[in-house]
């Protein structure tokens, strides 16, 4: 059967039929039978457009708040407890504008899906192969991370009882076990159980070290805190710090994928607010009072920052939200494969044998790269950090600016009040702060890289060592 076509600035009011609550809430709707990215959905295929406004929030919480949160003390010890806060605020502030902004793009646009139809539009095949390689890589990288992170849990649990490099093919199992969940509105019940364990794990951390009231021991002798309100970094330093709090905010590119998978794209902003308000929220409280109470001497990741017994208890509440991250960490890039194999074909949507075999081998392809990656590169934090730098930052930043400028610049756009200027100011800051962080955290982590080859000659590929902490 042939597959209908949308325009791709049709009003998107013509694919969405909602049935609202008082409060708005949609609690029903009809089928959507049609849609510009997924094309004509008949009964019995898999609806991708199916996802809550609070299945959205869920999401939306479990791209940002990972194993991040605890980098948070490292972060403040670095720039002191004062402008911590503040740049946690600046990145929080910038980034929920890019996240409004793709939620506005997307109503606009309905024929956009992921931020390479963005580079599309904005710079031609050139942008669309360049930001859908970024893309890519990007989770790919921060999903071999989470494989990292699982492996370093289970280690914790228990007290490396066989190799590391067992771990790791572990949680790549179990990657792509959860990963291959075909839509985001059945993944995102894994997201509400995997945001609610890594706050709870989190938070057991804070109040205990809250409770303890000074930094764990070392070697048997107790440091009190060194905390600083103000730091005194290097530009290395502070740009390391900022980076990796641009990272713990460097949800958005998935942003695009998630409202494209939404029920009803309209309320995409009520569950952005509540996503950016509690991630901030977590990151300023855990940050301020773990650094609080341990200064220079907290643990990284933090969860060893309270003791073993403690730390032990949060990495086993910690686990399953561990497991949640790289379900959608990896589950994201699979999806762009699949979407750009088979968009404008009946079997995007259709439930045949073409269609599974791309699924299964896009989702096999995604976990078993960010496997031999998180396994074989020396270095593997460094390199993370380096990639986000260069690609996260790239992508949270400066399209979003060029975004607007592409709606609102154009011949008849330009109505030249003090508002619309302001509005372009602030693209324009956009653009040029993307490119500063991008360019200064890319230098930072090169250089930081150099330092640990120089100081340690690297480290092996599947390693057997015990990587907690």
């Amino acid at each position: 059967m042939e597959n209908k076509k949308m325009h791709p600035d049709q009003d998107l009011e013509n694919t969405i039929e909602p049935t609202q609550s008082q409060t708005g809430e949609v609690f029903d709707s009809k089928p959507i039978n049609q849609d510009a990215v997924f094309g004509e959905i008949q009964e019995g295929d898999t609806n991708y457009r199916d996802v809550s406004w609070m299945g959205t929030a869920a999401l939306m919480i479990k791209t940002q708040i990972g194993l991040g949160v605890l980098a948070m003390p490292k972060v403040f010890d670095t720039l002191g407890i004062v402008p911590g806060i503040i740049i946690v605020i600046v990145i929080a502030g910038m980034t929920t504008w890019s996240n409004w902004m793709i939620g506005v793009f997307k109503l606009r646009h309905p024929s956009v899906y992921g931020i390479d139809d963005v580079g599309k539009m904005l710079f031609g095949r050139l942008g669309y192969e360049l930001f859908g390689a970024m893309y890519t890589l990007y989770w790919i990288f921060s999903g071999g991370s989470g494989l990292l992170s699982i492996s370093i849990s289970f280690n914790a649990l228990s007290d490396h009882a066989t190799c590391t490099a067992v771990f790791v093919a572990v949680a790549a199992i179990i990657a792509f076990m959860f990963s291959s969940i075909q839509t985001l509105a059945r993944i995102s019940w894994v997201a509400w159980v995997g945001a609610a364990c890594i706050i709870i794990a989190v938070f057991i951390v804070t109040i205990a070290v809250g409770i303890q009231g000074h930094p764990p021991p070392i070697n048997g002798v107790v440091y009190p805190s060194d905390y600083k309100i103000v730091g005194n970094p290097s530009f290395i330093e502070a740009m390391t710090a900022i980076s990796t709090v641009c990272l713990t905010y460097a949800g958005t590119p998935g942003f695009f994928n998630v409202v494209s998978e939404m029920r009803d794209p309209r309320l995409y902003n009520r569950a952005l607010w509540i996503c950016q308000i509690l991630v901030t929220v977590i990151y300023i409280v855990v940050g301020t009072v773990v650094y609080y109470y341990c200064g220079s001497h907290v643990a990284s990741p933090a969860l060893g920052s309270a003791g073993a017994l403690i730390k032990k208890v949060s990495y086993g509440f910690a686990l399953p939200g561990l497991c949640a991250s790289v379900t959608l960490l990896l589950h994201l890039p699979a999806k762009h494969v699949f979407v750009r194999i088979l968009r404008g074909t009946r079997h995007l949507a259709g439930q045949t044998m073409i269609h599974w075999v791309t699924w299964l081998g896009s989702t096999f392809s995604i976990v078993t790269i960010a496997y031999i990656v998180a396994s074989s590169i020396p270095v593997f934090s460094d390199l993370v950090s380096l990639v986000g730098a260069l690609l996260a930052t790239s992508l949270c930043f400066q399209p979003m600016g060029c975004m607007w400028l592409y709606d609102n610049w154009g011949p008849g756009k330009r109505d030249k009040s003090i508002g619309w200027c302001l509005k372009v100011a602030w693209c324009i800051f956009m653009i040029l702060s993307g490119f500063f962080l991008t360019i200064g955290g890319t230098y930072a982590s090169v250089v930081t890289i150099k330092n640990s080859y120089e100081k340690t000659g690297g480290s092996s590929a599947w390693s057997c060592a015990n990587n907690d902490n």
